[in-house]
């Protein structure tokens, strides 16, 4: 492995709405995959601040912070950025206006409502997974 020379911070949501959670469908790097909402860090940003930019750009959606879910506590070296460390940071967020919903960017194919409940998490990236069930984990207490 090459030297690291920084870090890709990102920083992602679980929007939840009738026990359902939103996920995107998106075209990256040549790759199909399933993810949530949310994107990278941009330097001078707080991760609240990050989210709310990204909704707007992504899906022109204003949200509320509902609470923190999950920080990645393992080692991943970025496969999209060169000699980059990533660190995920994962909140719960509600929409505002729901109504005002529209795909910004080309690169989402579709969104996705799937059930929290559901055994078939779409969800491809193992952080993402693991961010999941600690949301399952602290939505039923």
């Amino acid at each position: 492995m090459s030297e690291l020379i920084g870090f890709n911070v990102r920083v992602y949501a679980f929007c939840v709405n009738d026990n359902k959670v939103l996920a995107l469908h998106e075209s990256y790097a040549g790759s199909h995959i399933c993810k949530l909402p949310g994107g990278g860090l941009e330097f001078g940003e707080g991760t609240i601040d990050c989210l709310h930019r990204e909704f707007m750009e992504e899906l022109n959606l204003k949200i509320e912070v509902v609470k923190h879910i999950y920080t990645q506590e393992n080692f991943i070296v970025s496969r999209m950025k060169d000699n980059r460390q990533i660190f995920t940071i994962y909140y719960q967020v509600k929409i505002l206006n729901i109504e005002e919903l529209d795909v910004q960017i080309p690169t989402i194919e579709k969104l996705e409502w799937f059930d929290i409940n559901s055994e078939a998490c779409p969800l491809v990236l193992p952080t993402d997974k693991i961010a999941f069930e600690k949301l399952k984990l602290d939505y039923f207490l």
